[in-house]
């Protein structure tokens, strides 16, 4: 076989495993919890909410429990919601079945209207000015009874979007953008 067809082959070969590495966290994190109930217990520490809500009945997300979801996760300085990404609340559940714990999420943060994030960016230099909280597909959390190391390793192993860690303020970013973290 002449050195060029050996290269080339190679060359697919290792596209082609270069994209089942990519592909296949995807997979495992679909099959932590494929076809059944997902149900998450949620606290919003600063209005002081509380939501028990089972918002996929095992086929389907439930359209009532979203908007739910997308109330609790408002933006509470202004009271406005927006559509969260669901693939959050998937992410949220496969960091508790990584952990192996059904601890109370406790939400720091989820939508931030563009008002709300542009004071908060001029206070803090720890708050991204395009922040994906603005888009709806970002929160901050912590679970209670949880170490917030074990949240942070349990988010990193999912390698399903952006992960920061801020221990001196107790919570975890994760987002549904590119697969990255800081902190």
């Amino acid at each position: 076989m002449p050195k060029t067809d050996l290269s080339r082959r190679n060359a697919i070969l290792t596209g082609i495993v270069t994209l089942g590495a990519i592909c296949a966290p995807s997979v495992s994190f679909a099959s932590l919890f494929k076809d059944t109930p997902r149900e998450l217990n949620l606290n919003n520490l600063h209005t002081g909410e509380e939501l028990l809500t089972e918002y996929f009945n095992g086929k389907h997300y439930q359209r009532s429990e979203m908007k739910k979801i997308n109330h609790f996760c408002r933006d509470f300085r202004r009271n406005e919601a927006i559509n969260m990404d669901k693939r959050l609340f998937d992410h949220l559940m496969a960091i508790q079945k990584t952990i192996g714990c059904n601890s109370q999420v406790q939400l720091i943060s989820g939508y931030r209207s563009p008002e709300t994030n542009k004071m908060l960016s001029a206070r803090s230099g720890g708050v991204a000015k395009k922040s994906l909280h603005m888009l709806g597909r970002a929160i901050d959390f912590r679970l209670e009874g949880v170490p917030l190391i074990e949240v942070k390793k349990a988010a990193l192993s999912l390698k399903a979007g952006g992960v920061g860690y801020y221990p001196k303020s107790n919570f975890v970013h994760i987002d549904t953008g590119n697969v990255r973290s800081w902190g």
